[in-house]
């Protein structure tokens, strides 16, 4: 401050300088705690995440979790009105492919507001291809 109390141009410019870098600060800091807190709430429902499928027949329904793995199995008692094993362990396998995929979605969905849509994950998510997530791509 100048000997006579008042405040230079400087020192005001520098304050109000400072002030901005404050409120900027505060701006950034609010952002990544409310992304934070979506994130812990995006964790919560990826793991609690469950897929159902049924079958065309409407024998089996088929329920993944969020990796796609078969966390229950429901078989209608009408498969035993056929004896095909083969033709119902290709239905069992088809109906858990399906919601595998739809839980793939539902998860790319879940994540498209976190990631941009080109992003290696989301293309992991999209193609199961671990060269996406790495950032790797063939020549051609």
């Amino acid at each position: 401050m100048a000997a006579n109390g008042v405040a230079t141009v400087a020192e005001t410019a520098d304050r109000d300088a400072n002030q901005g870098l404050r409120a900027r600060l505060a701006e950034v800091y609010g952002q990544y705690a409310r992304l934070r807190s979506d994130l812990d709430d995006l964790q919560r429902r990826l793991a609690s995440l469950r897929v159902s499928c049924v079958s065309d027949d409407g024998l089996v329904r088929a329920t993944v979790g969020p990796r796609g793995q078969l966390v229950d199995l429901s078989l209608d008692r009408g498969i035993y009105r056929e004896a095909d094993s083969d033709r119902l362990a290709r239905t069992i396998v088809a109906t858990a492919r399906e919601a595998a995929a739809r839980s793939a979605a539902q998860i790319e969905e879940m994540v498209a507001e976190y990631l941009p849509a080109e992003s290696g994950t989301r293309k992991f998510l999209r193609d199961n291809e671990l060269r996406s997530l790495l950032g790797h791509h063939d020549a051609g």
